[in-house]
C-alpha cells in the first residue's frame, strides 16, 4: 500500500512536468511570462525588497502563470471537444484568455506598487552620483 502510494506520487510528479513543458514548449505567452518572472526576481534582489514584498510577488507570479496554464489546458480541451470551429469554443478560449490577461495586468500593478517606490530611490541615488 505504502509503496503504491509512493509509486503513484511520483508518477504524479513526472505528469505535472510533462504538462510544464508542454506550455513552456508550445505557448509563446509562457516565455514572456518567464522572461517576466526572471527580471522580476532579479530587481527584486537588486533592491533588496522585504521578504513580505518578496512573497506577494511570488504569489502574484505564481497566479500568472497558474492562469496560462489553465488557460493552457481549456484550449486543448475545447480542440479536443470541438475540433470544429464553433461560436461557443471560441467564447471558452476567449474567456480563457482573459483570465491570463487580468493576471498578468494585476501582476504589473503590484510590481509598480511593491518595486516602484524603491526603484525610483535607486535611480534617484544613481542619477546623483552622476550629477
Amino acid at each position: 500500500m505504502k509503496d503504491n502510494f509512493i509509486t503513484s506520487r511520483i508518477q504524479s510528479f513526472r505528469n505535472a512536468i510533462v504538462g510544464w513543458w508542454h506550455v513552456i514548449r508550445t505557448q509563446k505567452n509562457a516565455w514572456i511570462h518567464a522572461t517576466a518572472t526572471f527580471l522580476v526576481i532579479l530587481m527584486a534582489i537588486w533592491l533588496q525588497l522585504s521578504m513580505r514584498d518578496v512573497a506577494v510577488l511570488i504569489i502574484t507570479i505564481a497566479v500568472v502563470w497558474t492562469a496560462e496554464f489553465l488557460n493552457t489546458a481549456l484550449e486543448i480541451v475545447v480542440d479536443l471537444a470541438s475540433p470544429e470551429t464553433h461560436p461557443l469554443a471560441k467564447v471558452g478560449k476567449d474567456v480563457g484568455a482573459a483570465s491570463v490577461l487580468i493576471a498578468a495586468g494585476s501582476a504589473v500593478v503590484v510590481g509598480i506598487l511593491i518595486m516602484g517606490p524603491s526603484l525610483l530611490e535607486k535611480i534617484r541615488t544613481i542619477v546623483r552620483l552622476f550629477s
